[in-house]
């Protein structure tokens, strides 16, 4: 059963993560599936912009962390972290409309998003650390260029939730709505997007990204090569034993 809900309308395409009864937490096969969607929609000439969402209650609990304890060899060729590199280095715009939870990769993904805009109940966590894990998707690189490095240690370090408002504040997100017109409003936005001269908005894109994307690269690698060490030690796993223990 997929969990990747993809629909078309003239040239946008829209992906929608579609687990709700887990929270839309991301598994190995829906990272294949989101990398697959946008190799596709960067090869489509006919898609202009790719808008990312998920339900009004929910954006993404980030990683589905039993899935993660599964794999055996959770290295940077894996499925997750193709899907990093992909985004990363996405020609086309990519807009984020975030409701509800957005924690891990629900926030990290929207420093890579050319877009953001989120429901009033939008709330944004950093909690790697909690888990005893470090930060991914160039988080390391991306949030202290935006915000320096007490802010950006604050966010990802002691890892507390903010909402929608803190969000737009620190940049992270472009405007926040009401929780019934987020999706509305970030349609409308990709719609007007879509219609601009393709190549000068790709083109824009790329120069505005040039000087981010090697240095992004290189974070992803770095921090994917402790992430996976991080998985598979003792201390991670007795965080997350308590933890699964504490939700059952």
């Amino acid at each position: 059963m997929s969990h990747i809900h993809i629909t078309r309308q003239e040239t946008l395409l829209e992906i929608e993560l579609n687990r709700p009864e887990k929270r839309n937490a991301l598994t190995t096969a829906m990272y294949q599936q989101l990398t697959d969607a946008l190799i596709e929609a960067k090869q489509d000439d006919g898609i202009h912009v790719v808008l990312l969402n998920g339900q009004p209650f929910c954006f993404t609990a980030g990683n589905d962390l039993t899935d993660f304890l599964e794999q055996s060899d959770l290295n940077t060729d894996a499925p997750v972290f193709q899907f990093l590199r992909t985004v990363t280095e996405f020609p086309k715009p990519l807009i984020c409309a975030v409701n509800g939870p957005a924690v891990g990769i629900g926030t990290t993904i929207c420093l890579h998003a050319d877009l953001v805009y989120c429901g009033e109940s939008a709330e944004f966590q950093l909690p790697f650390v909690k888990l005893g894990l470090v930060p991914e998707f160039a988080s390391t690189y991306l949030l202290p260029a935006m915000l320096g490095h007490v802010k950006a240690f604050e966010l990802l370090v002691l890892g507390e939730a903010f909402d929608a408002e803190t969000a737009r504040q620190l940049g992270i997100v472009n405007a926040v709505f009401g929780d019934e017109h987020y999706l509305t409003a970030a349609k409308q936005k990709a719609m007007k997007l879509a219609k601009l001269p393709v190549e000068a908005v790709k083109q824009s894109k790329a120069l505005l990204k040039h000087q981010f994307i090697h240095q992004a690269l290189e974070a992803i690698e770095r921090e994917g090569e402790l992430f996976s060490r991080r998985l598979q030690s003792e201390e991670v796993r007795q965080i997350l034993a308590s933890f699964f223990t504490q939700k059952s």
